[in-house]
């Protein structure tokens, strides 16, 4: 259960628990309803409101996986890119180079990556996906886009098309 739902059926219940009608308790929610006109504006707001119940879904879902968003991006980002370097997965990802160093070591550690000598840069090391690396990363980004599109199931496929252009255009 999702934790939106969760919220929902905790709040169904303890309105029963309480006697309450539903009609009172959407009147109730009114009048507690605070003014955020002005956070409501702000592109940051917004995005962190929608960032935020995106991550707890993610959470849940790539929990059976043992992965976290930064793992799962560079899973993602090596089974795309094969024999990409340390530093270009840092500079993709903005990412400081000893956090995805610790990262590398526990997903060399999982049997997931593997690294070998860079084809074209003698003093780089090139990150690839062991098969276990491509099983885990084709299952878990079939499952994110699957929560993606549930989470954005308001939108149409246009505006979840434009959004994500104008979210781009931010930080591109």
């Amino acid at each position: 259960m999702t934790t939106s739902r969760k919220r929902s059926a905790a709040v169904d219940a303890s309105q029963a628990a309480q006697g309450a009608h539903p009609a009172a308790a959407s009147r109730h929610d009114r009048a507690d309803r605070l003014d955020s006109r002005v956070l409501e504006a702000l592109v940051g707001y917004n995005t962190r409101r929608a960032w935020s119940m995106i991550s707890a879904v993610f959470a849940e879902r790539m929990a059976p996986y043992g992965l976290k968003q930064v793992d799962f991006s560079v899973l993602s980002l090596l089974g795309h890119n094969p024999g990409a370097t340390s530093r270009q997965l840092c500079s993709t990802l903005d990412i400081l180079p000893p956090n995805l160093v610790s990262l590398v070591a526990t997903m060399d550690s999982r049997g997931l990556i593997e690294r070998r000598p860079h084809p074209r840069d003698g003093r780089a090391v090139g990150l690839y996906l062991t098969p276990a690396g491509e099983k885990l990363v084709h299952e878990a980004e079939q499952a994110v886009v699957q929560l993606e599109l549930e989470a954005s199931a308001r939108l149409t496929p246009r505006e979840r098309d434009t959004l994500i252009k104008l979210l781009q255009k931010i930080y591109l």
